[in-house]
């Protein structure tokens, strides 16, 4: 099963990951100059690199469909570079997901493949989509919407470690980023952890750098451009968070659902034993007419 994904970034990046240890081959797209912040969790990454690994899952940046093709058939998550979801119809995929995560549809819809999943606000099942995947923290976290839509975005940023709106790094000013530190480094309150146009973008709390833009994007004042994990937890930055992880189970039960690929379906090894109960049923003399086309 291909599974195309639009977006790369860190939620992306969980629903990738729970895909492809399902056995599901994956594609995923995003801008040539990514906006990730938590980039060593972002499959996006391989776009500024040309390859990455996310919790031993390399991905790798892909020039066309038969580039991904390859890439897929290795066992490597495919990444290109394809905002606009053009490369779709060459790959076909049999599932397409939006995690571009815009808070609003950007162009997504029902006939892009045989099902289409919108991860976030701004999808609304089965109208665009044919299921939505909550994004918002709390009791909804993962949840599959059948019919409508998830929760609408508040602007405001979840909890951690007793932190929500304060652990955002913005933009202090339109222009270009130039980072001051690097995601892994401790900051306090106070420290400067990057520049626009002459202007400092500083902590206010203190913690570890878990996310932080690349350099050179542009980026408009107020725009998230980090993000400071007051819990100083190491393990965290390299991987996915549990809000990713949630909603990327969300995402493969709508999957299963919709395709029904696991409907009537026993495991593996009761399949592999059919041939062999069959052979020894017939051997016995028993009618089998109407079931050799199972074995």
């Amino acid at each position: 099963m291909l599974v195309y994904v639009r977006g790369a970034g860190d939620i992306a990046t969980g629903i990738a990951l729970r895909l492809h240890r399902c056995g599901m081959q994956v594609v995923m797209a995003d801008l040539a100059v990514p906006t990730s912040i938590r980039r060593t969790v972002c499959f996006s990454e391989a776009i500024r690199l040309g390859e990455t690994t996310v919790e031993d899952v390399r991905g790798v940046l892909c020039a066309d469909a038969a580039a991904v093709r390859a890439a897929v058939a290795a066992g490597d998550v495919a990444v290109v570079v394809d905002a606009e979801a053009r490369m779709a119809p060459e790959l076909a995929p049999d599932v397409l997901v939006d995690a571009i995560l815009a808070k609003k549809n950007l162009g997504t819809t029902r006939g892009m493949a045989p099902v289409v999943i919108g991860v976030g606000p701004g999808f609304t099942a089965p109208v665009d989509v044919d299921a939505a995947v909550e994004t918002m923290r709390g009791h909804y976290l993962g949840r599959v919407y059948y019919k409508g839509s998830p929760i609408a975005n508040t602007a405001i940023p979840g909890l951690i470690g007793g932190y929500a709106g304060e652990r955002v790094l913005r933009a202090p000013a339109d222009g270009v980023f130039e980072p001051r530190v690097r995601i892994g480094d401790e900051v306090h309150a106070g420290t400067v952890c990057g520049e626009v146009a002459g202007k400092a973008m500083v902590a206010t709390i203190d913690g570890v750098v878990r996310g932080l833009l690349q350099a050179g994007v542009t980026v408009r004042r107020g725009m998230k451009s980090g993000d400071v994990d007051p819990r100083c937890e190491a393990a965290f930055i390299r991987t996915v968070s549990d809000k990713a992880s949630a909603v990327g189970g969300g995402v493969l039960e709508a999957i299963l659902h919709l395709t029904g690929a696991l409907a009537g379906v026993g495991s593996a090894r009761e399949w592999q034993a059919v041939p062999k109960v069959v052979a020894t049923a017939a051997a016995s003399g028993l009618d089998l007419s109407g079931i050799e086309e199972f074995a």
